[in-house]
């Protein structure tokens, strides 16, 4: 067996990652020990596209904090904690946390990485921000994606790395300022920015809801107040906040974000 154990021997950490499967992530533990889920559709994943993203965050996170959304069993949590950063890792799954925080132990990374059962809503709530935040493969499951993309976006403050299931449309329409109300043929054209809604399934799951084109994902990202710095791969885009163009959230329509995260006093208009 290749690699040099820390903590527990090699059978120790097969026999306790087997307990805990099945497994989405693979995880490359100590001794040589990997959690692959076994479907080959998938390869080495996520290894596989953190590949592409690695080379466009910091090599050096020390002092800086990072959020993890929907982490699922740590994998990308680690490979930040290992640049070192301090991160907060959210998932709704006691399964995939479970796993998550037993790869921290035995990988040692169990002070640099804080795990929650947390909804994505819910960092509404969260009054810290975070210098990178991950937002991978997420954002197709939730009912009201473009509250969720703006309160994501408020928590980042340097980089935010995102990344959905999207539709095979790749065309870019230049859409105008304005549509008069007369002339709507531009919402057709190919290239408009799009969100399909999934109403039953898709690959048998009832909670992928969405699936936007990619001139939808860009434009949402940029009606959230990011800039696109880099596309490192199919679906993932590397964002910046964009002083020049802050979302509706944070100016015209703070109000109504307000309310729908619960936030707006009510000043004793109460029904």
């Amino acid at each position: 067996m290749a690699g040099a154990v820390v903590g527990p021997d090699a059978e120790t950490v097969r026999r306790e990652a087997e307990a805990l499967g099945p497994w989405f992530h693979n995880l490359h533990l100590p001794g040589g020990v990997e959690t692959r889920s076994g479907d080959p559709y998938y390869g080495d994943f996520p290894r596989n596209k953190w590949e592409r993203i690695a080379p466009h965050l910091p090599a050096d996170l020390s002092g800086r904090t990072a959020l993890d959304i929907g982490c699922n069993s740590g994998f990308y949590s680690f490979e930040l904690a290992r640049r070192g950063a301090r991160v907060t890792a959210i998932d709704l799954d006691d399964h995939y946390l479970a796993q998550a925080r037993w790869a921290a132990g035995v990988l040692d990374l169990s002070d640099r990485v804080t795990f929650h059962k947390m909804q994505v809503y819910d960092l509404a709530r969260v009054p810290e921000s975070f210098d990178v935040v991950l937002f991978l493969g997420v954002f197709y499951h939730l009912r009201y994606p473009q509250l969720a993309l703006d309160i994501v976006a408020e928590k980042a403050k340097r980089t935010l790395v995102f990344q959905t299931l999207t539709t095979p449309d790749e065309k870019v329409y230049d859409a105008p300022e304005d549509v008069p109300i007369d002339d709507r043929r531009p919402l057709d054209e190919p290239g408009w920015p799009k969100m399909s809604f999934i109403e039953h399934r898709l690959a048998g799951d009832p909670t992928n809801w969405w699936a936007p084109n990619h001139a939808g994902v860009e434009a949402l990202l940029r009606a959230s107040g990011m800039r696109i710095k880099h596309k490192p791969g199919h679906e993932m885009y590397v964002c910046e906040p964009d002083p020049a163009r802050p979302s509706a959230a944070q100016t015209w329509c703070r109000d109504e974000y307000l309310s729908a995260t619960g936030q707006r006093p009510l000043n004793g208009d109460v029904l």
